[in-house]
């Protein structure tokens, strides 16, 4: 075969390869002849003249994704770095704009972050920015959804992802939260200390309340004993004197008997004769009389006499 016609052949081959492309899923095409527009291409198998026509670009009709990293400053004068992610795309019927409008799309999109976010947290103190952030990223897609539709973008979502203070400040943040956390502690601490001392109060007035009782049922007890005692003795003779002493001296030589048994009390000295219960009768008797005559006196004094 000529070289003539192999040259011919291989021109030809190269004019048909380049005439032909494939535009991927989700994208479009921008088509020139001769450097201006012609049409916009979908996904598929394309053709193009070539030499007269080319593909001008390539756009990506899925949704992206722009991270925006803005310092400013807080009204409490706290620098803060919010981190804000713009999700958008661009609108098919618009892919004109998209193209030939914005060079640098990128840049514009930042460039209104930067804008609003810089005009809205100024107006918030720290803590409200963390509270209100939602309202920031309302803001920002409030504001770029005016500014980039013009131009052929569709701001899907923005999303304030990140809040972060100065390190000084988030340790003082930490160090006021931990000494909040210990004031309430110390409040729960202290309301458990009065409720357990109320209540040890309230228990130790009824246990004293119980023994006082128990004391004053047993001396009742005990007097009702020594009277049904002295009857017994009375009926068999025995008169009321001689019923107290014989009492006396039982209860005297009861309680020698209950303190020799034990083997660990304390030692007491007593008197252990007979004679010890009689004494210890008189002087009953004779404290009973001189009582007994003393308010006898004072019920019936003695009048003045006139001078």
């Amino acid at each position: 075969m000529p070289p003539i016609l192999l040259i011919i052949l291989a021109i030809g081959a190269l004019i048909i390869f380049a005439s032909f492309f494939i535009v991927k899923q989700q994208t479009a095409a921008i088509i020139e002849t001769f450097g201006k527009f012609t049409s916009i291409r979908q996904s598929g198998f394309q053709l193009k003249i070539p030499g007269m026509q080319k593909v001008a670009g390539r756009l990506s009709l899925k949704i992206q994704q722009l991270d925006v990293i803005i310092e400013t400053k807080t009204l409490d004068d706290v620098f803060v770095k919010l981190k804000v992610s713009v999700q958008y795309k661009v609108i098919y019927e618009k892919v004109y704009d998209a193209f030939y409008k914005l060079d640098y799309p990128h840049d514009q999109i930042t460039s209104y972050v930067f804008d609003v976010v810089r005009a809205e947290v100024p107006k918030m103190k720290l803590d409200d920015v963390f509270v209100k952030k939602d309202d920031i990223a309302i803001a920002v897609k409030t504001e770029l959804n005016d500014a980039m539709m013009e131009y052929g973008f569709d701001i899907i979502r923005t999303l304030v992802t990140d809040i972060d203070p100065d390190a000084q400040v988030k340790i003082a943040m930490n160090r006021i939260n931990a000494a909040e956390r210990e004031k309430v502690a110390a409040q729960y601490e202290g309301d458990a200390q009065r409720i357990l001392i109320v209540e040890r109060a309230k228990a130790e007035a009824e246990s004293k309340r119980l023994q006082g009782q128990g004391i004053a049922d047993q001396r009742r007890e005990i007097a009702r004993g020594l009277e049904e005692s002295v009857d017994v003795l009375n009926r068999v003779g025995i008169n009321s004197q001689e019923a107290s002493a014989l009492i006396v001296v039982t209860q005297h030589y009861d309680t020698l008997q209950s303190i020799g048994s034990e083997t660990n009390s304390n030692l007491i000295l007593l008197p252990n004769s007979p004679q010890a219960g009689s004494q210890m009768l008189n002087d009953m008797v004779a404290s009973f009389t001189a009582s007994n005559q003393i308010g006898e006196a004072m019920k019936n004094p003695k009048p003045k006499k006139k001078e």
